[in-house]
This record gives structure tokens, sequence and C-alpha cells, in this order.
């Protein structure tokens, strides 16, 4: 009887894996085979999406000017103040808030690691004695224990705590990744912190924050104000705009392209009116709702939405995700040549991609936790799906739609309909290219200046035309390795975790 529960379960899993990649091929191949098939049913459909395209458009450049807006007040702000002045009875001590940051790396170098550091030691309005730095060096890396030793002695006295925790090696079921290393390094900061020198759990924050990020020095005060101040506090994630804005000037023009795309999506998608979105990159929660939860799943590649759906289903449904609009700018991709960084990217978005896996996860947890209404369940499935399928068929759906049925079907080709597709597929996507002028304006106001050894006097140029390769770099930095993800996924062939270059 077990045996055949376990297969079934095996089986079922396996039916939930092959579903992303699955409905990415029908939805990709659709202009091709429904052309002979359902024509008509293919124009209407791609009519629908370019409708939804624009307007998913026109709500990332007004998100993009509200989120604008909201970047430069917040950069004004002092949240000390505004804690004064918001405080009651339910708000915890400013003085009492601690700040884990744990920061999981692998063959990361003593100067990027140190940037990131240097980053945190800059922090307003906090004491060092709240910061808890946590090196989360994995074991097996070369030299991590030299690296480990040199950055604390870089910057002993910068903080109230920092340590270095190695993360030892093939542990069985575990994958090799951030989720399982940062699990580990946040298991045994709690051991130290909490169970051998008796804080208090619940006034502790925890950031996942990655090697190369470089957070804003108000956003430490600002998550103390959010964590302070809110009822919801251990039933929260909080999210800045996550920016590739370190290395923007000395990454290929394909890098950039996606880069910037990827920016104001990000700074949109923290405002979506649903609600509904994820934690991503870099991200922070309470020490008390990570511990209750069990912390990140260790057999897992991709665990920034995942810990969110850990947490969402674990406390029924109440988990929600809270913006703090203080950008935090990471690094690009990068290699020793420019195939090499093209090659990086590539990989880095596959693994971003891998994420298809919570699909499967979703759905089985929607299926079992049914003491959560259904139309909560249904609508956070629903928008992992979504940004799933996305990401690997618009591409297709948006260049092949409006033309790839008349051109292989002389019949349909003779219709109306076959003749007004291509125009009203060329009117809304150029009237979306006014919406990306807006983006491109908008991430250049949020982005720092440039230091003048990277951008000489013709970068300004060059960025300006480079966007005339945007469907190319979109295909081959984004929309490429999503399929190859999620086709991995359908064949039952597993993804490696392969850590980005950094120079």
């Amino acid at each position: 009887m077990k045996k055949q529960i376990k297969s079934r379960r095996l089986t079922n899993q396996r039916i939930l894996e092959m579903l992303p990649g699955g409905i990415a091929w029908v939805m990709i191949l659709l202009p091709l085979w429904g052309a002979f098939l359902i024509p008509r049913i293919v124009a209407y459909f791609t009519i629908a999406f370019l409708v939804f395209w624009f307007y998913r458009s026109l709500e990332g450049s007004i998100l993009g000017l509200r989120g604008l807006v909201k970047i430069k007040r917040s950069q004004k702000e002092n949240w000390y103040q505004k804690y004064l002045k918001k405080k009651n009875d339910q708000s915890l001590s400013w003085e009492k808030i601690k700040h884990i940051v744990v920061i999981p790396n692998y063959n990361e170098s003593v100067k990027i690691i140190a940037s990131t550091l240097e980053s945190l030691a800059a922090q307003k309005n906090i004491k060092k004695d709240q910061m808890f730095i946590v090196l989360a060096m994995e074991e097996r890396a070369e030299g991590s224990h030299d690296r480990g030793d040199e950055l604390l002695k870089m910057f002993k006295g910068k903080f109230g705590k920092l340590i270095a925790i190695y993360h030892p090696d093939n542990i069985v079921g575990e994958i090799k990744g951030k989720a399982s290393n940062e699990a580990w390094a946040a298991k045994e900061i709690k051991k130290i912190v909490i169970d051998k020198e008796g804080f208090d759990i619940k006034e502790f924050t925890i950031t996942s924050c990655d090697a190369d990020a470089h957070l804003d020095q108000r956003y430490f005060s600002a998550l103390s104000y959010h964590f302070a101040t809110n009822p919801n506090r251990y039933l929260r994630f909080w999210q800045s705009p996550i920016c590739w804005h370190n290395n923007y000037w000395k990454v290929p023009a394909f890098i950039r392209i996606t880069g910037t795309l990827s920016n104001i999506g990000y700074l949109s998608s923290i405002q979506e009116p649903d609600g509904l979105f994820f934690n991503y990159s870099t991200y922070s929660t309470s020490l008390f709702m990570l511990d209750d939860v069990g912390y990140w799943d260790t057999d897992i590649i991709p665990e920034d939405w995942h810990i969110f759906l850990q947490a969402f289903f674990h406390k029924q449904g109440q988990v929600e995700v809270e913006s703090i609009f203080l950008p935090t700018s990471i690094d690009a991709p990068e290699g020793k040549t420019y195939i090499a960084a093209l090659k990086n990217r590539y990989e880095q978005c596959k693994r971003h991609a891998w994420g298809a896996t919570d699909i499967p996860f979703a759905i089985q947890q929607a299926a079992k936790h049914k003491e959560i209404p259904f139309l909560v369940r249904f609508f956070r499935v629903y928008k992992v799906i979504e940004a799933h399928l996305l990401w690997s068929t618009n591409w297709f759906i948006l260049t092949l739609g409006a033309w790839l049925p008349a051109m292989i079907n002389p019949f349909f080709k003779q219709t109306a309909l076959s003749y007004n597709l291509p125009k009203i597929s060329q009117w809304i996507l150029t009237t979306c290219l006014l919406f990306l002028i807006i983006m491109i304006i908008i991430d250049r106001a949020i982005r720092p200046q440039p230091p003048k050894k990277e951008a000489g006097r013709w970068f300004g140029f060059l960025e300006l035309i480079q966007w005339v390769l945007m469907p190319i770099a979109a295909l081959f930095m984004a929309v490429l390795p999503a399929i190859e993800s999620q086709t991995r996924l359908m064949l039952g062939k597993r993804l490696e975790y392969k850590v980005t270059d950094k120079i």
C-alpha cells in the first residue's frame, strides 16, 4: 500500500513538472500548428494577447513613474523620526531591534564581498551593535577560510557581530546552492544569538543578501520602521527594487538591455495593485517566522519565491510582501571575454527560470491547504504560472502570432482578419515602444552616475542606439534560457547550480 501511494505521488509530481514546459511549447508552436487547424482562433488569441501586453506595458510605465517618486521620497525620509511619530503600545523598541544579514557566497572575491560589507557598515540611524553579519561560506570552495579570515580582519569592530559560518559539503538530501548554504548559516546564527546568548527571537529581522548587493544607506532604518510599527510583522517579507547598476557600464549591450528591462519590471511588480508579487534576490523577513517555517528548503535551486510559498502556505495564506522603495544595486553577469559574459548571463537566467519548479510545489500546497480560501490559493498559484509562462512564450506570440498564420495558410491569407491582424499588431507594439522609452528614462533617473573610467564620451550615444537590439537580446538573454529550463524540467533533466562569474 505504501509503495502504491509513493508511486502515485511520484507520478503526480512528474505530471506537474511536465506542465510548464508542455504548456509553453503548445503556446510557442500555436502560430504554426494553429495556422492550419484553427487560424481564426489563433488570430483572436493573438489580438487578445496584444491587448493584454498593451495593458501591462501601460501599467508598467505608470507604476514605474510612481515608483520613481516613491524612491526619491524614501531617500529623503528620516525613518527614525517617522517611527517616533507613529509608534504605539504595539510597536517594538527601535533600539532593541537587531538585523541579521546572511551573505551566501561560493567563490566571490574578497573585493566583491567587501564592497557589500561597506554598504552595510554605512547604514544610517542604525547602531553598529544592531547589525549581525554572517558570511555564509561554502566549505568546499577553495580558499574559503582564507577569504573569510581576511574579511573578518578587514571589518573587525564595524558590526555588533561579524562571523563566518562554513557550510559542510555533501549533506545527504541537499542540493548545492544558495538555499542550502543560507539555511545552514541561518540555523547556526540562531543557535548562537538565540539559544546560547538568550536574545529575543521576536526582535530580529533576517536578510538574505546576495554577495554583490549594495543596499541603500537607509535600507535598515526603513526596515526597522516597518518591522517595529507593523502589527503583522511576523507575517511579512520586505522587498526593495533590485537594479543591475553596480557594473552597468562594463557589460555587453545585450546584458544592459535585459538588465534595464528587469530593473523596471522589478520596480513595477512590487507595486502591482493585486499585491500578489513575491520577494526576490535580496529580501528581509522576521527570524521568528523563518524559524517557524523551518528555514529554506535545501533540495531546491531558486529559493526566493519558494521561501515565500513555504511561509504563505504554512501560515494559512496570511503572509504578504511589502515594498521598501530604496533600490538595492547588484552586479550584472560579467566574463573575461565578451562571449563569456553572454554565456554567464544565459546560465544565470536559466538558473532563475528553474523557478518553474515552484509551479508543481505551489499546486501541491494549494491542494493540501484547503483551510485557505479557494480564491486566495487560486490567485497565488496563477501568479506563479503566469510569470513563468509569459517569460518563455511572450516573444513568440508577439513576433510570430500576427504574421505566421497568413504566411503558411493561403486560404486564411485571403480573409479580412488576416489582412488586419498585422496592422493591429504593428499599431499596438509601436505604442508599447512609447511606454518602453518611459521605462528607460526611469531607469536612468534611478541609476547612479557612471565612473568616468567606465563610461567614455560615446557611451551615451551607444546606449541610445543599443535598443535596436532589444528583440534579439530578449530572445537570447531571457526567453531561450527560460525555455531550456522549462524543457529540462518537462523531460526530467535536473539542473545544477552554477555561480555567476563576477569580476
